[in-house]
């Protein structure tokens, strides 16, 4: 299974006037220019740190997924969360050819934690072996900053501002986050339960 992102969030939503207040920087310097992008740097990764341990799509954005085979044939849990709408699924066969499923056989059941697409009737548009489905579809709580959930807002600032005050040190790539950080997130994060439709 391949999740990409069909469209990166644009710089001009970046939250850069706000984390550089965050972090108490001034402004009318020559290096200004320098700063905002190395603040770019470091919200881009705490964004992409905290999406990928909480498993939700911060900034709307569309995404295409491509996988295999259905976990089961009339649900599949979506990648990502919260999803706004799935816009297609097209069904490649192993030789390459390409058709797009009709969007009358299936649905999107929407849930903040664990979105899920489903079949209107018995099953999913069928796979072929040796086969893929990609599946695109629009993912995120806000097309802006100002529309971002407060915690998960200030769980971003806090982690970008820790990765811009330790941007010198060695890495160590432990995957640990500021403990500040975890608490703010902690309530996105989706338990992954066995057996589940489609986990």
């Amino acid at each position: 299974m391949m999740l990409v992102e069909i469209m990166q969030t644009p710089l001009s939503d970046l939250p850069i006037v706000p984390f550089r207040a965050h972090l108490r920087l001034g402004r009318g310097f020559a290096d200004d220019a320098v700063q905002d992008s190395v603040l770019e740097t470091c919200l881009r990764a705490a964004i992409a740190a905290i999406e990928g341990r909480t498993g939700k799509a911060l900034y709307s954005r569309g995404f295409r997924w491509t996988l295999p085979a259905w976990r089961c044939r009339d649900v599949q849990a979506l990648p990502v969360a919260p999803v706004s709408n799935v816009s297609g699924i097209t069904i490649i066969t192993r030789q390459g050819d390409a058709s797009f499923a009709d969007p009358e056989y299936y649905y999107l059941e929407q849930d903040a934690l664990r979105p899920l697409l489903r079949a209107v009737s018995y099953f999913l548009p069928s796979i072929p072996t040796g086969g893929t489905a990609e599946v695109t579809f629009s993912a995120g709580y806000s097309v802006d900053w100002s529309g971002m959930p407060p915690d998960l807002a200030q769980a971003v600032l806090l982690l970008a501002a820790h990765y811009y005050e330790t941007r010198q040190e060695q890495p160590t790539n432990d995957g640990n986050m500021p403990f500040g950080v975890t608490s703010l997130i902690e309530r996105y994060r989706t338990v992954r339960i066995l057996g589940g439709a489609g986990a």
